[in-house]
């Protein structure tokens, strides 16, 4: 990759952006800042998880000299039945366990169905309201918000609070014009929709060339694909990918 220069040999910016120019000829502007801030993200990333690696080292050392663990359990366990006068009757001392445990259980299960209830709200409003706000979708896709979420929903996640986005494979759809950041919902829903193989049906007439194959002149005629569109078909759907340049409906691929 190289940087677009200008007849007078200055680079070429779009957005105040440098261009770079890929082996295949592909124009991208980099977002030099987002780029060198999200490397010093991952360096504070890396210090913090060698911290913790550091910090658990130290913890598991504080068990030297305990060979058995069930037997430090088990010992743990008597003193406890002393000190709350539980003895005697070690059938009383299991019934007293058994009704312990099954009260905690019951919380955690509470407290589980509390946490499901919470995160299906917060998926709801974050993923739901995502596809309802899309201005991708509002502008060119010819299915409602509604349709396309029940189709490409199961992309999205919540995570951290944060929207994520995952390809066909499981792995993390990454932006294009920002290198190293992952892809937003806008950027995220349209490479997914660009890489299915009836994108021509999801997205409006006007709105094909924009994000996978399209007709030249009208509604019958050879179909051509963007690169671009391409390459984010074959990290999505390999197999559709390969079928759009080899199959009987094959497209032409453009710049």
């Amino acid at each position: 990759m190289k940087l677009k220069m200008d007849d007078a040999g200055h680079a070429v910016l779009q957005d105040g952006k440098p261009v770079y120019v890929s082996d295949d000829g592909r124009e991208t502007a980099i977002d030099v800042a987002g780029t060198v801030a999200t490397i010093s993200r991952l360096n504070g990333e890396a210090k913090a998880n060698r911290e913790r690696a550091e910090a658990a080292e130290r913890a598991v050392k504080s068990f030297d000299g305990i060979p058995d663990a069930d037997a430090a359990r088990k010992a743990l366990a008597t003193v406890q039945n002393l000190d709350e006068k539980k003895l005697i009757d070690s059938g009383d001392v299991d019934k007293a366990n058994a009704a312990r445990d099954k009260g905690w259980q019951d919380k955690l299960t509470a407290a589980e169905t509390r946490a499901a209830a919470t995160e299906a709200a917060l998926y709801g409003e974050k993923i739901g309201g995502a596809f309802a706000r899309s201005k991708f979708i509002a502008d060119k896709s010819a299915i409602p918000a509604d349709f396309l979420q029940s189709r490409f929903g199961h992309h999205f996640k919540v995570e951290d609070g944060q929207t994520a986005a995952y390809d066909a494979t499981g792995n993390r759809i990454y932006s294009n014009a920002k290198p190293g950041e992952l892809a937003g919902f806008e950027e995220a829903i349209e490479i997914l929709v660009g890489a299915h193989p009836q994108r021509d049906t999801i997205l409006k007439g006007n709105a094909n060339g924009g994000s996978g194959a399209r007709n030249n002149g009208g509604g019958t005629g050879a179909k051509t694909m963007t690169r671009a569109a391409h390459e984010a078909m074959q990290r999505t759907d390999p197999v559709a990918a390969m079928k759009a340049v080899t199959g009987e409906n094959r497209v032409t691929l453009t710049d």
